[in-house]
Protein backbone atom coordinates (compact mmCIF):
# COMPACT_ATOMS: atom_id res chain seq x y z
CA UNK A 1 0.00 0.00 0.00
CA UNK A 2 1.55 3.60 -1.32
CA UNK A 3 2.10 6.38 1.71
CA UNK A 4 1.99 9.60 -0.38
CA UNK A 5 3.76 12.66 1.17
CA UNK A 6 3.38 16.75 0.70
CA UNK A 7 4.75 19.26 2.19
CA UNK A 8 2.19 19.49 4.87
CA UNK A 9 0.22 16.28 4.55
CA UNK A 10 1.01 12.50 4.93
CA UNK A 11 -1.63 10.41 3.51
CA UNK A 12 -1.72 6.94 4.69
CA UNK A 13 -4.14 3.76 3.33
CA UNK A 14 -6.66 3.60 6.33
CA UNK A 15 -6.21 1.07 8.81
CA UNK A 16 -8.54 0.04 11.23
CA UNK A 17 -7.09 2.11 13.98
CA UNK A 18 -8.10 4.75 12.16
CA UNK A 19 -11.61 3.82 12.62
CA UNK A 20 -12.24 6.24 15.78
CA UNK A 21 -11.14 9.54 14.04
CA UNK A 22 -12.89 8.68 10.53
CA UNK A 23 -15.59 7.45 13.01
CA UNK A 24 -15.71 11.40 14.21
CA UNK A 25 -15.10 12.75 10.93
CA UNK A 26 -17.98 11.09 9.12
CA UNK A 27 -20.38 12.20 11.81
CA UNK A 28 -19.82 15.72 10.46
CA UNK A 29 -23.28 17.38 8.88
CA UNK A 30 -20.84 19.35 7.18
CA UNK A 31 -18.40 17.08 6.06
CA UNK A 32 -21.49 14.63 5.04
CA UNK A 33 -23.93 17.21 3.43
CA UNK A 34 -22.87 16.72 -0.26
CA UNK A 35 -21.60 13.52 0.03
CA UNK A 36 -23.95 11.33 1.76
CA UNK A 37 -26.51 13.90 2.68
CA UNK A 38 -26.71 12.96 6.45
CA UNK A 39 -23.55 12.36 9.32
CA UNK A 40 -22.80 8.50 9.16
CA UNK A 41 -23.12 6.00 11.93
CA UNK A 42 -20.32 4.17 13.25
CA UNK A 43 -21.53 1.33 11.65
CA UNK A 44 -21.49 2.35 8.69
CA UNK A 45 -18.18 4.01 9.01
CA UNK A 46 -16.56 0.68 9.91
CA UNK A 47 -18.46 -1.13 7.09
CA UNK A 48 -16.63 2.27 4.44
CA UNK A 49 -13.26 1.48 6.37
CA UNK A 50 -13.58 -2.14 5.35
CA UNK A 51 -14.38 -1.47 2.21
CA UNK A 52 -11.33 0.77 2.04
CA UNK A 53 -8.95 -1.43 3.21
CA UNK A 54 -10.25 -4.59 0.90
CA UNK A 55 -9.82 -1.94 -2.06
CA UNK A 56 -6.39 -1.75 -1.42
CA UNK A 57 -6.11 -5.34 -0.82
CA UNK A 58 -7.69 -6.52 -4.26
CA UNK A 59 -7.02 -3.38 -6.50
CA UNK A 60 -3.48 -1.87 -5.26
CA UNK A 61 -5.23 1.66 -4.69
CA UNK A 62 -7.95 3.35 -3.06
CA UNK A 63 -8.83 5.98 -0.16
CA UNK A 64 -6.12 7.67 1.66
CA UNK A 65 -6.91 9.01 5.17
CA UNK A 66 -5.58 12.89 4.84
CA UNK A 67 -3.53 13.37 7.96
CA UNK A 68 -1.00 16.48 9.10
CA UNK A 69 2.14 16.01 9.74
CA UNK A 70 1.38 15.45 13.36
CA UNK A 71 -0.90 12.37 12.74
CA UNK A 72 -4.07 14.09 13.24
CA UNK A 73 -6.32 12.22 10.37
CA UNK A 74 -8.26 15.58 8.61
CA UNK A 75 -10.34 14.07 5.61
CA UNK A 76 -10.14 11.53 2.96
CA UNK A 77 -9.09 11.22 -0.88
CA UNK A 78 -8.59 8.52 -2.49
CA UNK A 79 -9.41 6.42 -6.39
CA UNK A 80 -11.36 4.00 -6.75
CA UNK A 81 -13.85 1.87 -8.61
CA UNK A 82 -17.23 1.08 -6.54
CA UNK A 83 -19.27 -0.09 -9.34
CA UNK A 84 -21.56 2.67 -8.65
CA UNK A 85 -24.87 1.68 -9.85
CA UNK A 86 -25.68 5.21 -11.88
CA UNK A 87 -26.42 6.59 -15.07
CA UNK A 88 -24.32 7.14 -17.32
CA UNK A 89 -21.85 4.27 -15.70
CA UNK A 90 -18.39 5.35 -14.77
CA UNK A 91 -16.12 3.58 -17.25
CA UNK A 92 -12.90 4.90 -15.83
CA UNK A 93 -10.98 4.92 -12.12
CA UNK A 94 -13.13 7.14 -9.83
CA UNK A 95 -11.55 10.43 -7.55
CA UNK A 96 -13.43 11.46 -4.58
CA UNK A 97 -12.37 13.95 -1.32
CA UNK A 98 -14.27 14.74 1.45
CA UNK A 99 -12.49 17.18 4.06
CA UNK A 100 -13.16 18.58 8.16
CA UNK A 101 -14.56 21.50 7.43
CA UNK A 102 -12.32 23.36 10.20
CA UNK A 103 -9.29 22.28 7.45
CA UNK A 104 -11.36 23.95 4.54
CA UNK A 105 -9.94 26.76 2.70
CA UNK A 106 -6.26 26.53 3.23
CA UNK A 107 -5.35 24.89 0.61
CA UNK A 108 -5.18 21.56 2.33
CA UNK A 109 -7.59 19.48 -0.30
CA UNK A 110 -5.97 20.85 -2.91
CA UNK A 111 -2.57 19.83 -2.14
CA UNK A 112 -3.99 16.38 -1.22
CA UNK A 113 -5.85 15.51 -4.25
CA UNK A 114 -2.46 16.84 -6.46
CA UNK A 115 -0.49 14.47 -4.64
CA UNK A 116 -2.93 11.56 -5.29
CA UNK A 117 -3.70 12.91 -9.13
CA UNK A 118 0.39 13.06 -9.71
CA UNK A 119 0.35 9.46 -8.40
CA UNK A 120 -2.10 8.39 -10.71
CA UNK A 121 -0.66 9.68 -13.79
CA UNK A 122 2.50 8.65 -12.86
CA UNK A 123 2.45 5.22 -11.15
CA UNK A 124 -1.03 4.28 -12.49
CA UNK A 125 -0.83 5.66 -15.60
CA UNK A 126 -4.46 6.55 -15.78
CA UNK A 127 -5.36 8.39 -19.18
CA UNK A 128 -8.42 9.72 -17.49
CA UNK A 129 -9.96 10.24 -13.99
CA UNK A 130 -13.52 11.21 -13.07
CA UNK A 131 -15.85 12.62 -10.46
CA UNK A 132 -19.47 13.21 -9.04
CA UNK A 133 -20.54 16.15 -7.62
CA UNK A 134 -23.91 17.84 -6.09
CA UNK A 135 -24.30 21.30 -7.74
CA UNK A 136 -24.98 22.47 -4.52
CA UNK A 137 -21.26 21.79 -3.86
CA UNK A 138 -19.65 24.69 -5.23
CA UNK A 139 -16.17 24.24 -3.05
CA UNK A 140 -15.69 20.76 -4.84
CA UNK A 141 -16.77 22.19 -8.03
CA UNK A 142 -14.02 24.94 -7.52
CA UNK A 143 -11.49 22.08 -6.46
CA UNK A 144 -12.11 19.93 -9.13
CA UNK A 145 -11.53 22.74 -11.32
CA UNK A 146 -8.35 23.30 -10.38
CA UNK A 147 -6.82 19.90 -10.15
CA UNK A 148 -7.84 20.11 -14.07
CA UNK A 149 -11.31 18.29 -13.78
CA UNK A 150 -14.04 19.40 -16.15
CA UNK A 151 -17.84 19.17 -16.74
CA UNK A 152 -18.86 16.64 -18.95
CA UNK A 153 -22.56 15.84 -18.38
CA UNK A 154 -25.26 15.79 -15.26
CA UNK A 155 -25.03 11.74 -14.00
CA UNK A 156 -28.35 9.95 -12.01
CA UNK A 157 -27.10 8.32 -8.70
CA UNK A 158 -29.51 6.85 -6.02
CA UNK A 159 -31.88 9.53 -5.62
CA UNK A 160 -30.45 12.60 -7.25
CA UNK A 161 -28.97 14.31 -10.25
CA UNK A 162 -25.15 14.70 -10.00
CA UNK A 163 -22.67 16.69 -12.10
CA UNK A 164 -19.78 14.17 -13.83
CA UNK A 165 -16.41 15.71 -14.69
CA UNK A 166 -13.42 14.49 -16.15
CA UNK A 167 -9.65 14.93 -15.89
CA UNK A 168 -7.12 13.49 -18.67
CA UNK A 169 -3.70 12.68 -17.85
CA UNK A 170 -1.63 15.89 -19.22
CA UNK A 171 0.62 14.64 -22.11
CA UNK A 172 -1.44 11.51 -22.00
Amino acid sequence: MTELKTARLHLTPPQPQDFADLKKLWAGEDITRFITGRPLSGEEVWLRLLRDIGHWASLGHGNWCIKLQNGTLIGSVGLFDYKREMTPPFTDIEVGWGMDPVYQGQGLAHEALSAVLDHADEKLALSRTVCMISAENLASIRLAQKAGFTFYGDGHYKVGVVGLYERLRPGG
